[in-house]
Order: C-alpha cells, then sequence, then structure tokens
C-alpha cells in the first residue's frame, strides 16, 4: 500500500507541530515502528522550523497600503510563484514500499551557493557536494540541517528554479508486527 499527502502550511510557529503530529498520525496508522516514526518527525520538525524561519517574506499583520480585499499581504498569491505564496509552505510525504520520502518546499532566498568542501567533489548535473561538519553544540543556527542528515538515510537540499529551499529526506521504514497496513 502507498500513502501519500501534501500540506500547505503558513510560515507560523504554530504549523510546525501540526505538520509533526500528522506524521505520526499517518505512521502510527500505517503501523510504521515508533522509533522510525520519531526520527522522522524530529527531522520534519527541523525542516519545517527552517521553512518557518527563512521561507520568505513575512509579514506579521496588515499591510496597510494593501487592504482592499482584507487579507494580508502573506495571503495574497505571489504572480512570481504560485505554488507557495511567500507566507507559506508545502509539506508533501510519501510512504510507498519500504521507504518514505518527506519534502519541505518553502519560497525564500533559498540555500547559499556551496562551495565544495577540500577533497570533495561536486555530483554530475547537480548543486549537491559532501555534507558539511556539524556546528558546535552552542552555536545558535545550522544544527537544524545537520540534523536532518544524521536520522534520514538520504538527504537533498536544494533550491528551485526562481526562488525557495527543498529540503527532501527519505528513511527506509521497518513496519510493527501488527501492522494494519503492510505494504504491498
Amino acid at each position: 500500500m502507498s500513502i501519500w499527502w501534501s500540506l500547505h502550511l503558513r510560515r507560523e510557529a504554530a504549523s510546525v507541530p501540526l505538520a509533526r503530529r500528522f506524521l505520526l498520525g499517518t505512521m502510527e496508522t500505517a503501523g510504521v515502528d515508533p522509533d522510525i516514526s520519531f526520527d522522522l518527525s524530529v527531522a520534519l520538525s527541523e525542516a519545517c522550523a527552517n521553512a518557518v524561519e527563512h521561507g520568505g517574506a513575512h509579514r506579521a499583520g496588515p499591510d496597510p497600503e494593501n487592504r482592499e480585499d482584507g487579507r494580508l499581504q502573506e495571503d495574497r498569491p505571489d504572480p512570481e510563484e504560485p505554488a507557495a505564496p511567500s507566507g507559506r509552505y508545502r509539506v508533501t510525504a510519501y510512504l510507498d514500499g519500504e521507504r518514505c520520502r518527506i519534502e519541505v518546499a518553502d519560497s525564500g532566498p533559498g540555500f547559499p551557493a556551496r562551495s565544495p568542501l577540500p577533497g570533495t567533489e561536486r555530483q554530475p548535473g547537480t548543486d549537491a557536494y559532501a555534507p558539511r561538519p556539524c556546528p558546535p553544540p552552542d552555536a545558535e543556527d545550522g544544527r537544524g540541517l545537520c540534523l536532518i542528515e544524521q536520522l534520514a538515510d538520504h538527504v537533498h537540499f536544494g533550491n528551485r528554479p526562481g526562488s525557495g529551499a527543498v529540503v527532501s529526506f527519505d528513511k527506509i521504514l521497518k513496519w510493527r508486527k501488527d501492522a494494519l497496513l503492510m505494504v504491498s
């Protein structure tokens, strides 16, 4: 059996636990091992927190210059990026076969260009390099992406054409013995 879902969420702190609970509920219903579910939920929380913090220009209230329709500026579709206005981000999850893939996409400035580490080579046809070392434990930023890399089996950090970052990660699933929805 395959399960697929997508959420379009506001860039607000309250959306992070909502996405996490949605994922955990899906995993519980499908019969995924709780340890695997927990790892994926922590990685998802980190990716969502990054989208909330860095995912676009966010206004705290209505824009007095643009109130003719009564909506906040972040609610207006961005003509340059119709799929994800700057006040929103998207979470998509696929449970297919023995694997779960999660993708979090925003409409912010994207990831800065990465230079290769000494002795590493860029993968042909991509902007991917070997993972950078994790920042020290007392660093205020940068640990979330490192945590995602440690919890998932495969991770990709990239930019969408135009603007926006995409974090996607996969993990091989383990199933509970009493799983109701076994993968076919």
